[in-house]
Parts: structure tokens; C-alpha cells; sequence
């Protein structure tokens, strides 16, 4: 993001009406349940349109605003929590219905496939995203009042250990595999504790926390419920290593980026049993963050 040029005062709003939800519902989990059962019906499922408003600021902002695409970000969340709140009604005991894993599969293509980039500006496709996870948010966890997802941000000492202790068991496979494959290259830098943390602050916010919430609290937790916890496992973090088939390919000529896939796919595994040891988003997240911290700073 060029901050002199995005720091517009509808961009600003729209970041806080998108950052707002997510960390509400992070920091104060049981809000999320109780908003959820005490809004009627019909505006539990007509909510969610509201979302559309940051899009709205975004795109006027920066004079691409389409009558299209607020129609889009209006009814797609709204479509969301239509489709929860059946899945509510028909799957009490939360084994997982068809329409929780639709949900799951629109959300997932539409993210890795970049569907709705073109709507934002340049450089900020990435509340495009926050948006889609803010819908799947309410969805999951005030419509369809998913269990067991463990979307709760105030870290504990257990979160720190689970976490931090599957990154260091990722590492030692990882660094001497990804050298051997080529994937990873050694940069012998210290760079300044500022952007250290700085690193691992945002990529815990910002791509951490969506995708651990995405594949471990909503897939993981609800494949669980259909095939058992080591099926589940790995069949998310293959799925977690698909969704990387298409990153970093300007080196590849447009290939499949096989050895991406692989060694996500291997990371997919640590940050699972980081999640499923407590049932922490939390700590899968810190697990997460810290692989792609090092990576950012030492490897790539």
C-alpha cells in the first residue's frame, strides 16, 4: 500500500468498518454468540448486507465505484448467512451440512482466484478479503453458532507453547527440505527489532489470523466432525497447500508452484495439531505468523 496516496478519509472508515468485526469478534467471542440469538431472524440474514458500505467509501473514494459490485457485496454476504442459518436449522448436532462446505468453497475460490479484486482500487484488494472473512465471520459464528472454532485472540501461555513449539518442529523439516528443493535461500541479515516485530504483527493480523480462522477453525473443525481428527488434518492442510498453487509464479513462468504446495501442505499439518491441541485459532496463528515471519525476513 502507498500509505501517502491510500490514507484517504473513506479508505481510513472503511478499514475500520472492515478491521472492527474481526477483532470484536476476536477479543469479545461471547458478543458474537449472543448477537446472534438476539437478533431476529430475518435480520440476522439481512444484516450482512451492511457490508457493502466499505466498498462503497473504497471504490467512491478513489472514483471506481460500480453500481455492480455494490450489488455483489451486498447480497453475497447476505446469500452467507441465508445459507447458515438453513444449515443451523437442519444440522443441530453440527456434523456438517452441504451448505456449511458451499459457504466454505465460494469463499475459499473466490480468495484464491481472485473473483472480486478487480472492484478494489490498486494495492487494496486486501479489504476485499477482509470483507469476505468479516461475512464468513458472521456467518459461522453468529448465524450458524459453529462450535469448537476457538476464534478467541487473547493469548495465553498455552497458546505461546502450542504454537511456537509446532513452529520449531515445522522448522526442522522444513529449512533443510525447502534448501534441498530450492525453495528457500539463506540471507545472513539481522534486521532491526522494529521490523522484526513489525513483520510478525502484521502477518499475524492480516494473513495469519484470516486463513488459520478459514482452514483450521471452519474446515478442519468441521471435516473433523465427519471423518475423525487425523483425516481431518491432513485433508486441510493438503487443501491449505492447493490454495498456494498459484503464489509466487512470476519466477515459474505461470507453472504450478509444486514446491509451494508441498511445503505449505507440510506447514498445514503443524499449524492443525497447533489448533486442534487447544482448539485456539490463537495459537495455530502464532505458529503461522512466525513460519512466514522467518521466511519473509531469512529464507525467501
Amino acid at each position: 500500500m502507498n500509505f501517502g496516496v491510500d490514507l484517504l478519509p473513506g479508505v481510513v472508515v472503511a478499514a475500520v468498518l472492515l478491521l472492527a468485526p474481526m477483532l470484536a469478534a476476536g477479543f469479545c467471542p461471547a458478543l458474537v454468540e449472543k448477537l446472534g440469538r438476539w437478533l431476529p431472524r430475518a435480520l440476522r440474514v439481512a444484516a450482512p448486507a451492511s457490508l457493502c458500505v466499505p466498498y462503497a467509501l473504497t471504490a467512491t473514494s478513489f472514483g471506481i465505484f460500480r453500481w455492480g459490485w455494490l450489488v455483489v457485496y451486498a447480497l453475497l454476504p447476505v446469500a452467507i448467512a441465508f445459507l447458515l442459518e438453513q444449515a443451523r436449522s437442519e444440522d443441530s448436532g453440527q456434523r456438517g451440512n452441504w451448505r456449511d462446505f458451499a459457504v466454505l468453497l465460494v469463499l475459499g475460490l473466490a480468495v484464491d482466484l481472485r473473483w472480486l479484486e478487480p472492484a478494489w482500487p490498486r494495492g487494496l484488494a486486501a479489504l476485499g478479503k477482509i470483507l469476505l472473512l468479516d461475512a464468513g465471520i458472521f456467518g459461522f459464528l453468529a448465524v450458524r453458532r459453529l462450535e469448537g472454532v476457538g476464534f478467541d485472540l487473547r493469548l495465553t501461555v498455552n497458546d505461546l507453547r502450542s504454537g511456537l513449539g509446532e513452529y520449531c518442529l515445522y522448522a526442522l523439516i522444513a529449512i533443510p527440505l525447502g534448501l534441498w528443493l530450492g525453495f528457500l535461500h539463506m540471507h545472513a541479515i539481522l534486521p532491526s527489532p522494529l521490523r522484526a516485530v513489525g513483520a510478525f504483527v502484521f502477518t499475524f493480523l492480516f494473513i495469519a489470523i484470516p486463513e488459520e480462522l478459514f482452514f483450521r477453525g471452519w474446515v478442519q473443525n468441521l471435516l473433523e466432525r465427519r471423518m475423525g481428527r487425523t483425516a481431518a488434518l491432513l485433508l486441510t492442510a493438503a487443501l491449505f497447500g492447493l490454495a498456494h498453487w498459484n503464489k509466487r509464479l512470476v519466477n515459474l513462468n505461470g507453472n504450478f508452484n509444486w514446491r509451494y504446495v508441498l511445503m505449505a501442505a507440510i506447514a498445514g499439518v503443524f499449524y492443525g495439531r497447533a489448533w486442534r491441541a487447544q482448539r485456539r485459532v490463537g495459537a495455530s496463528a502464532i505458529t503461522h505468523a512466525s513460519v512466514d515471519t522467518t521466511w519473509s525476513l531469512w529464507l525467501r
